[in-house]
């Protein structure tokens, strides 16, 4: 008996759900349908703005539906229509109810960015930036009622670069997810396709990251801040005040000296804007004043700051 192409929907709505949605256009498989958030206003237009998943599936000729709710009769039939054998999903952004995970004939798979069972939630490569992991990589697991929770069916793993940001590692994390859902698909085509129950023991939880979140706290250690200013590049970007204008930290590093002065007081301008935290010191390299251009650190040094100004946080 020969073995027929699967019915696949795909839900995904950012930039690292692309690369496995092309993979699967070029593959065996029919998609034929795309699920994907609604457009939204962004930028300072406020004009609304198409998904990268939408993009993509308009190029292709998929046919798109961007439900404002998946919990409603409308939603389960306009999916119920399209008769899937196989539901793929890569960062959508909300959790699919019962209904849906129930619906197609082979269930639904997820692609992950991180090794599962750690990191389960919205912010998984952030989170592994933060903690300072220094190694993550992509869970394909398939899906059940409760957050990333399901059979661990494939892995693959890669180093997190020393000075790697999110934006960085989620582009490599969803280059390195695409085949791997691809390999998963081909094998529940042969019939090989075999999950493990994640260990709940070593769980842990990776929250959806929010924009105050990137707020300096000064008394932190700078290894911690370095780790933070990297998780939030390019989003939601690490940021202080100078007086009271809000000053983006987008590259930093730290240094181990520790000098003689309060958590945010700039302690020197020799290639770059020496900050003290609670340990050692932050070396911020990139900066952005409110209503400015980026600028490297030294550049930024001549005129815009001086030594003994003390940056906001710090109560």
């Amino acid at each position: 008996m020969v073995d027929k192409p699967f019915r696949i929907v795909f839900f995904g709505t950012p930039d690292f759900a692309v690369p496995t949605l092309r993979a699967l256009l070029a593959g065996p498989d029919s998609v034929v349908g795309v699920v994907c958030q609604p457009d939204k206003p962004a930028g300072r237009g406020q004009r609304l703005a198409v998904p990268p998943v939408k993009q993509l599936a308009l190029e292709a000729g998929v046919p798109i539906f961007q439900p404002e709710k998946l919990r409603v009769p409308e939603a389960i039939a306009a999916l119920t229509a399209w008769a899937p054998d196989l539901i793929v999903v890569a960062a959508y952004g909300k959790i699919l109810p019962k209904s849906i995970l129930d619906l197609p004939r082979l269930g639904c798979i997820n692609v992950h960015g991180s090794i599962l069972p750690k990191y389960r939630g919205a912010a998984p490569i952030q989170w592994a930036i933060l903690r300072g992991e220094e190694r993550t990589g992509v869970t394909i697991m398939r899906m059940n009622e409760r957050m990333d929770a399901g059979d661990i069916l494939l892995v693959a793993e890669t180093d997190i670069g020393a000075d790697e940001t999110y934006g960085v590692l989620q582009t490599r994390l969803a280059e390195l997810g695409a085949p791997a859902l691809c390999e998963a698909v081909a094998r529940l085509h042969a019939g090989t396709l075999v999950g493990q129950p994640q260990r709940e023991e070593d769980m842990t939880l990776a929250p959806m990251i929010k924009k105050e979140d990137g707020r300096v706290d000064w008394r932190q250690p700078a290894m911690t801040l370095a780790r933070m200013v990297r998780a939030f590049n390019p989003w939601p970007s690490a940021f202080t005040h100078l007086g009271t204008q809000q000053l983006k930290i987008h590259r930093a590093h730290a240094d181990a000296r520790t000098v003689n002065a309060p958590p945010g007081t700039v302690a020197s301008l020799s290639a770059g804007v020496h900050v003290a935290t609670g340990e050692g010191t932050l070396v911020l390299d990139e900066v952005q004043l409110e209503g400015r251009k980026r600028l490297p650190a030294a550049e930024f040094a001549r005129g815009s700051i001086k030594v003994g100004v003390v940056l906001g946080g710090v109560p």
